[in-house]
């Protein structure tokens, strides 16, 4: 039998139910497979800016130091060589190092059915007719967790597209972030307690009740040379903490 949820509104009051579809929120949870998504995408995340100069990207050492023979000292040709006081850096970090690792479609889809099945099967997915939010204005986000029972807890909120107002109420709120249907990854889903969906990102992500059953929506933001939509570019799997 098929897991069910309540459709609450803004005050928290159930108004109906909605059917979850089994394929996305009640797959076997393959732990290997999450650690290889988020490894993933933490990787693609990294802006792989450390750099250092080479002994010929350093100015300055044209001239030897001193002749070759006859010093006593050791041979040297130039005061820009590793061994030498401000000089470069031997296989040191250089910008043009790429951290992305590629990872395939089926397996991006997998580990998103895996983490929303956890989730599900934690009680932790709350879906919501209409959030109420007008206009942005902080302390309404707050009743609306409050109302949702969900003060204290970390929540992700699903909006089927982008809406200013309420992306812009959460944005103030540390323990809520706000992204859309295209923007569903794997980490965000792990790394906060209770995912908020609008009705109609549930039905966008082919998890609600007019989706057609086994849809699996290739939805998580891993490597952006691979058929990704990024996380959230205002923000992003690794933008901002919340919007």
């Amino acid at each position: 039998m098929a897991l069910r949820v309540d459709v609450l509104d803004a005050q928290g009051s159930t108004t109906d139910s909605v059917e979850l579809d089994p394929a996305l929120f009640e797959a076997p949870i393959n732990v290997p497979v999450l650690h290889q998504v988020v490894t993933a995408q933490l990787a693609a995340a990294r802006a792989g800016s450390a750099t250092t100069k080479s002994r010929g990207e350093v100015r300055g050492g044209g001239a030897k130091p001193w002749r070759q023979k006859g010093t006593g000292r050791a041979r040297q040709g130039s005061i820009r060589a590793p061994q030498w006081s401000g000089g470069g850096v031997a296989h040191g970090p250089t910008n043009e190092r790429n951290f992305r690792k590629r990872v395939n479609k089926k397996v991006k889809r997998l580990a998103l059915a895996s983490a929303l099945s956890d989730r599900a099967g934690s009680g932790d997915v709350r879906v919501v007719r209409d959030f109420g939010l007008t206009e942005p204005r902080t302390r309404d986000a707050v009743a609306l967790l409050n109302a949702l029972e969900l003060s204290g807890r970390t929540s992700l909120i699903v909006l089927a597209e982008r809406d200013d107002a309420v992306a812009r109420s959460f944005r103030n709120l540390p323990s809520a972030h706000v992204l859309t249907a295209d923007q569903l990854n794997v980490y965000d889903l792990l790394t906060h307690d209770v995912i908020v969906f609008a009705e109609e990102a549930l039905d966008r992500i082919g998890g609600g009740r007019s989706a057609p059953q086994g849809a699996v929506a290739d939805t998580a933001p891993v490597d952006a040379d691979e058929d990704t939509a990024p996380v959230d570019a205002d923000e992003d799997t690794t933008g901002e903490a919340s919007e």
